[in-house]
């Protein structure tokens, strides 16, 4: 048996990796050999969870699957909007891991502490790791210490914490300024600080208190989604009907919690009685100390995923692809990764390359919905298409998180 994982501090021999295709991307590692596998999977978001999913799915006992974590549990992105607005309670959006779906697969609630890329192993608080196989799929963490203001006078709604704790803010604000703003570039799921702008819209407007307030949302675009004018064209509509401010080009730099004012990169200074705050985005300490990262991310191969370390790959937020950090864009990728896993470890011909595609859904209020379909590689630049807002589309939504969680969770 090749790369078994063990624990307190054992780490098993890993054998050779036996064959090579030529004209491989320099990216990528030697092929696997016909023996079992060891893969270590290093974070369960949407890029983890489908990956495990679906070597488990096509190997069975031709693969030995770890996935590491320090969460119990997994959660939607666009859940905590269902949190902060009080439609669902923290523990419902919750999918905890216990009751992962895929047979085969093995879960650790652990902290990773260090991740040596050479030799493909992973040091964690409670044991060692190696594998013949590597992938990092940790995500973005949120530095909300870095925006200057933030914690003492700001809101953040990217974590279940952050939005639990605007759930019982929200009800409060009954009159003033309210600014949505994001404090850095990138950030995950760019549609959310429109989505949050038109809830807030909706809930103060269901509340009768919306010719009290004012709503602006701050965003480093000049558009709210670059790749799709036609989606950028139907918020900003939607917008100025409902007479939300939307200020371009801009990143909040400061809070000032005596004043109540956003400070912003050129100097203006905006009022607010409520701040919902998208902090700063970077990679995970054990990340950033690894040496895998350039400019503050991990790059790789766009068609592969594959990094520069033999035998290691990463996925989702984590990377620096070309995609928008969204957990569709890690699902697909994580899909490339494991067909290309597949394929050397029965023999078959590569995968076929990611094509930096995906869906994202938007919330308009009302219970409504609209899709943006994405497309990042196939052209000379970025191409979206928009599917208008309906509640056919919010069904649809609920479907995919459904289809989710059936398949990860069997829920």
């Amino acid at each position: 048996m090749v790369g078994i994982v063990t624990l307190s501090g054992i780490v098993a021999g890993r054998g050779p990796l036996e064959r090579n295709i030529p004209g491989r991307s320099m990216f990528e590692g030697p092929i696997l050999g016909a023996v079992t596998t060891g893969v270590v999977i290093l974070g369960a978001g949407f890029g983890g969870l489908e990956l495990s999913a679906r070597l488990a799915e096509a190997l069975g006992d031709d693969v030995d699957i770890t996935l590491i974590d320090k969460a119990d549990s997994f959660v939607f992105g666009f859940s905590k909007l269902d949190v902060m607005f009080g439609r669902q309670t923290p523990e419902a959006v919750r999918l905890h891991y216990r009751d992962l779906a895929a047979s085969g697969v093995r879960f650790r609630q652990e902290t990773i502490t260090l991740i040596d890329a050479e030799s493909r192993r992973v040091v964690t608080d409670l044991g060692s790791y190696e594998a013949d196989v590597l992938i990092v799929a940790l995500g973005a963490d949120l530095d909300v210490g870095d925006t200057p203001g933030l914690v003492e006078a700001g809101n953040e709604f990217y974590t279940v914490e952050g939005a639990e704790r605007l759930r019982d803010v929200i009800p409060a604000f009954t009159s003033g300024a309210a600014i949505v703003g994001v404090t850095s570039s990138p950030f995950k799921c760019p549609p959310a600080p429109s989505e949050a702008a038109l809830l807030l819209d909706a809930h103060m407007r269901a509340r009768g208190l919306r010719d009290a307030v004012d709503i602006s949302v701050v965003m480093p675009f000049g558009i709210p989604i670059p790749p799709s004018p036609a989606t950028s064209k139907a918020i900003l509509q939607a917008f100025a009907e409902r007479d939300i401010t939307f200020v371009p080009d801009r990143l909040v730099t400061s809070l000032d919690a005596t004043e109540r004012v956003a400070v912003l990169d050129d100097g203006q200074r905006l009022p607010y009685e409520l701040f919902l705050g998208i902090p700063r985005h970077r990679v995970p300490e054990v990340v950033a100390s690894s040496g895998m990262t350039v400019d503050g991310w991990i790059p790789v191969d766009p068609s592969t995923l594959a990094t520069r370390f033999p035998g290691v790959y990463a996925v989702g937020d984590v990377t620096s692809v070309g995609t928008p950090k969204a957990g569709v864009f890690a699902e697909g990728a994580a899909a490339v990764v494991a067909d290309e896993l597949i394929a050397q470890i029965r023999g078959g011909e590569p995968a076929a390359p990611y094509g930096g595609t995906g869906s994202c859904y938007i919330e308009f209020g009302d219970r409504e919905v609209a899709r943006v379909d994405v497309d990042f590689f196939s052209g000379p630049s970025p191409t979206g298409t928009f599917v208008e807002p309906s509640l056919q589309m919010a069904a649809e939504k609920g479907a995919f998180r459904a289809s989710r969680a059936a398949r990860w969770f069997g829920a």
